[in-house]
């Protein structure tokens, strides 16, 4: 299955949640779902639509196809603890969206790519594979051809806490695995759940 290539404002619409810096400010202005006949549906959605489109809006969030977060999902399930969290902790401990919490990239898009082409090594060994789950005390730096690369001219502040960033050095350890707390994106998790328990 090929990955989702419609531009990420006309995805945030659908969502009706911003998906990127980018759509926030064009949602400002642009509300409801794109389309002609858009927003005519008068009727109240069902439980199924709210549990879909929250899985739709979350997995379009972390740039994930279909079978990769259904097996997150699973994943989750079978683990001790809330399902949900458990979840958003598998998706947060990702090496592309590390690499975009610690400032590194402008968007989650960008940062899986950077990690696909090779642009960092992680506890010393070079990786290619952006869905690697990081753990406590992993180190993450941007090799030295990658540093002098035009990809890493927009370095911003860290938006994190379980990571410790040297930004100068283009560095990262991953001082403890984030919570729920730590993450402040709108997320109704236990309606993701909801949908893979059915």
């Amino acid at each position: 299955m090929a990955r989702n290539r419609t531009p990420i404002v006309k995805q945030s619409r659908r969502e009706g949640f911003a998906l990127s810096e980018k759509a926030i400010k064009i949602m400002a202005r642009r509300t409801g779902a794109p389309g002609q006949h858009a927003g005519k549906m008068g009727n109240k959605p069902s439980l199924y639509n709210k549990q879909l489109r929250e899985k739709q809006k979350v997995r379009h969030l972390y740039g994930l196809m279909e079978k990769q977060f259904a097996k997150l999902a699973n994943t989750a399930m079978r683990r001790p603890g809330i399902a949900g969290e458990n979840l958003l902790v598998l998706l947060e401990s990702r090496l592309d969206n590390a690499v975009y919490r610690a400032g590194f990239a402008n968007t989650r898009r960008a940062s899986r790519q950077m990690v696909a082409h090779g642009h960092f090594t992680l506890n010393g060994k070079r990786v290619t594979i952006p869905s690697i789950t990081l753990k406590a005390g992993d180190v993450v730096i941007a090799r030295p051809q990658a540093k002098k690369s035009n990809v890493f001219m927009a370095v911003g502040a860290s938006q994190a806490d379980w990571l410790d960033v040297k930004a100068k050095d283009f560095k990262f350890t991953v001082v403890k695995l984030p919570t729920r707390a730590d993450i402040q994106d709108e997320i109704h998790e236990q309606l993701i759940i909801e949908f893979y328990s059915r």
